[in-house]
């Protein structure tokens, strides 16, 4: 019974940082799909310039387009996550988790209803899992790993370890006393940061074979 309960506390976990982990597929649609489609340009958070050891600082997939847009994609879905499970309490035994569960008005990040307080939690940690993705993308070009064109290289810890660590770190930080960041799933999510190259690589080879994605990786 207990490592069923606690299988069912990274279950939870997953769920409720569902929508920031997503963030990355709210920065393809709109830093990619989207301009695919519509023919419009995308603006490149390094603006094409390159670092002193001569590689591009992010490259052309770092995007401002995907990154205020997978942001506000987190935000989306955060929201969604509440008007699902409003009300199921993390006392309820439930795996849906409302991600508002201990959030009231003398929060913060509290602005008007619930509605847009969690599109700001969805906003602010999505902004976060691509600031690390970004991060990541600048390590993997110092040490010669990069993404141009179709050509892509494989660095499953520095294509996922950045982003899950900054949305824990900025949820710890900026989001004390919710319900995602008691004690009691402090270790589910360790186990989860350990799963999440994991869980990275299954998405992605589930995307190319969609054809979403150019490369399984």
């Amino acid at each position: 019974m207990l490592v069923l309960e606690f299988a069912l506390d990274i279950v939870t976990i997953l769920l409720l940082y569902g929508p920031a982990y997503l963030a990355n597929t709210g920065a393809m649609l709109f830093g990619k799909w989207i301009p695919e489609l519509t023919k419009t340009k995308t603006l490149t958070i390094d603006g094409g310039r390159s670092w002193s050891d001569g590689n591009r600082i992010l490259g052309d997939g770092k995007s401002w387009n995907g990154l205020f847009g997978g942001a506000f994609f987190s935000g989306i879905l955060m929201t969604l996550s509440h008007i699902i499970w409003n009300d199921n309490s993390i006392d309820s035994n439930n795996l849906f988790v409302d991600p508002l569960d201990m959030t009231d008005s003398s929060d913060w990040f509290w602005l008007y209803n619930d509605y847009l307080t969690a599109f700001i939690l969805g906003c602010t940690l999505g902004f976060f899992c691509l600031f690390g993705d970004s991060l990541g993308s600048f390590f993997k070009r110092r040490k010669g790993l990069k993404r141009e064109g179709i050509v892509s290289s494989k660095a499953p810890i520095l294509d996922t370890m950045p982003f899950a660590i900054c949305i824990f770190i900025s949820s710890f930080a900026l989001f004390p006393n919710q319900v995602f960041t008691q004690n009691f799933f402090i270790f589910p999510i360790l186990i989860l940061l350990v799963l999440t190259p994991i869980i990275h690589r299954v998405t992605n080879i589930l995307g190319f074979k969609l054809g979403l994605k150019d490369v399984p990786y």
